[in-house]
């Protein structure tokens, strides 16, 4: 298996160099958004099971401690809403600073996604390439040959040249698969911030109110 591994990828020339080279690049990236897009699902979840009992209660003073402790993304934005708890007059106050942070916070999580699928499409590029030059080679080497042997030498450059397509598209499958995984995990993200959003502003405007003292 390995063997023919190695024999498929000499057979492809010097361009299977770059595509290899786009697919770990690619693969790279995936990882480091997978671990980074977990980490903070993860972190957002803890925090917001810290804070909504909080919530509820009202006590807003001891939300801003713990939100202000934590590295989370929710816990940047209901940091902000807190803030304006105290100045605000009206839910669409805090509701507009949420939302600026929360413009500030999405950057963050779709950073370099993108890039996956952009070297999904370089790598059928560079198949291609490789065995449009693969094909020129073939060729011209068959040009100078003994027309007996022009169609066996054809038949094998040709075959090579196909390697670089083959490889080519093994690498950009997998790679726009990721790209859709990653797209959708960071959508259900941002979903779940703006939801957490949400039952923050209705726990703040629903809170209940003090009774007046007797006269």
């Amino acid at each position: 298996m390995f063997s023919h591994i190695v024999r498929f990828f000499q057979g492809g020339g010097w361009m299977m160099y770059p595509i290899a080279a786009v697919l770990v690049v690619g693969l790279a990236i995936a990882l480091e958004r997978w671990i980074y897009l977990t980490v903070t699902a993860v972190g957002n979840r803890t925090l917001w099971n810290d804070i909504s009992p909080l919530l509820v209660q009202g006590n807003f003073r001891q939300a801003v401690q713990v939100t202000s402790r934590s590295n989370a993304a929710i816990g940047q934005i209901l940091s902000y809403g807190l803030a304006r708890i105290a100045s605000a007059r009206r839910r669409e106050d805090i509701e507009k600073a949420m939302e600026e942070s929360l413009m500030d916070i999405m950057p963050r999580l779709e950073k370099r996604t993108h890039y996956i699928a952009t070297f999904a499409n370089i790598a059928t590029l560079l198949g291609l390439l490789g065995t449009v030059i693969g094909l020129i080679n073939a060729f011209a080497a068959v040009a100078t040959v003994n027309p007996a042997e022009k169609a066996n030498l054809l038949s094998a450059s040709i075959s090579v040249a196909m390697n670089c397509t083959a490889f080519g598209l093994m690498t950009a499958v997998p790679l726009l698969l990721i790209h859709a995984v990653l797209q959708t995990k960071t959508t259900e993200l941002i979903d779940s911030l703006e939801m957490a959003s949400v039952k923050f502003l209705n726990a703040v405007t629903e809170r209940p109110q003090p009774a007046p003292a007797a006269a």
